[in-house]
């Protein structure tokens, strides 16, 4: 009698520690889907600030932006390279130059924001190319890549502008935060000759690293339910956008990259970690240089200390960007 008891008690031990395992395992595929809509479905996000800013005289860099406001654009278009979305540039070109740089924005913002940039490789001499990202500003798309969708999509539009520009081209593809990480990955690809040179601003060591990062800041969340979470995030991401989070990892593509590239990163960078810079800078397998600009949060480099800023990139592009 007592050993049909135990069984008894033991088959409702399993029952309840089952139920309460399907329960939690319900409750993390709920959180995962929160998370991918939060994380990789675009939209508004209160986490970042990246969307077009009111541009008045108070506004950091406004004499740069205003340029980039009144100066006249031509628009480039094409098809993205992962789902066969319509892409949206803006080009503006630079009096008989052979030089181009593509300029990549960050994550939930679009071309509309990187203005400064532009003007300073203008002033440089560069025709200049502003792709809005699958998913932002007027291009089309789903879902954001975290730059392992976006990275093809730089290559063609490099492959465009040689086709408009002629075979002589010179390209730089330049890149700030999501855009940075989008520039390392863009270095691993078969690229055309014409590349010439990278340069990444604060990028990322792989989306899943940094996302694992922003739930650990943003939420507090310990390492569980961090670490199932954030795996259940990374399946949800492959069966809606075709990746898996590790797979957009800048460090593995760097690993294939033999063409010079200037690392920068602001020193008070929490949002995408300063150490993470270091872990790319060794990754990467060509001539490289590295820029930490002191006091400088992210995505900030340039507005922190703008003549230091323009000076390296002006010194790594004349060297490298013959």
């Amino acid at each position: 009698m007592k050993k049909k008891n135990k069984k008894r008690s033991n088959y409702r031990l399993v029952k309840i520690l089952g139920g309460l395992l399907a329960v939690l395992a319900l409750a993390l595929a709920g959180a995962g889907y929160y998370f991918f809509n939060m994380a990789v479905v675009p939209g508004k996000k209160s986490f970042v600030t990246n969307g077009t800013v009111q541009l008045t005289k108070s506004t950091p860099q406004y004499k740069q932006k205003l340029w980039y406001k009144q100066v006249t654009k031509q628009h480039w278009q094409l098809r993205s390279a992962n789902n066969n979305y319509l892409l949206r540039a803006n080009y503006i070109p630079a009096k008989n130059s052979a030089k181009t740089v593509i300029i990549l924005h960050g994550y939930m913002s679009n071309k509309e924001n990187m203005g400064a940039y532009a003007q300073l490789f203008h002033s440089l001499g560069y025709n200049t190319l502003l792709p809005d990202a699958e998913a932002h500003g007027q291009s089309q798309g789903k879902y954001v890549g975290y730059g392992w969708l976006e990275k093809n999509d730089v290559k063609k539009w490099a492959e465009q502008v040689i086709k408009k520009n002629g075979q002589k081209s010179k390209i730089v593809i330049f890149g700030v935060s999501m855009g940075g990480a989008t520039t390392m990955m863009t270095s691993g690809l078969n690229l055309p000759k014409q590349v010439k040179c990278f340069i990444e601003d604060c990028g990322y060591t792989s989306a899943k690293d940094e996302i694992d990062h922003e739930a650990q800041a943003l939420y507090n969340m310990p390492a569980f339910p961090r670490f199932p979470l954030v795996e259940i995030l990374s399946g949800i991401t492959k069966l809606k956008a075709g990746y898996f989070l590790a797979q957009a990892s800048s460090l593995a593509q760097l690993k294939k990259n033999t063409r010079p590239m200037l690392f920068i990163h602001g020193s008070k960078d929490t949002f995408v970690p300063t150490k993470m810079v270091y872990k790319n800078y060794r990754a990467s397998r060509g001539p490289k240089q590295l820029l930490i600009v002191k006091g400088a949060q992210h995505a900030k480099s340039y507005e922190h200390n703008p003549a230091l800023y323009a000076r390296t990139v002006k010194q790594f592009l004349a060297k490298y960007a013959k």
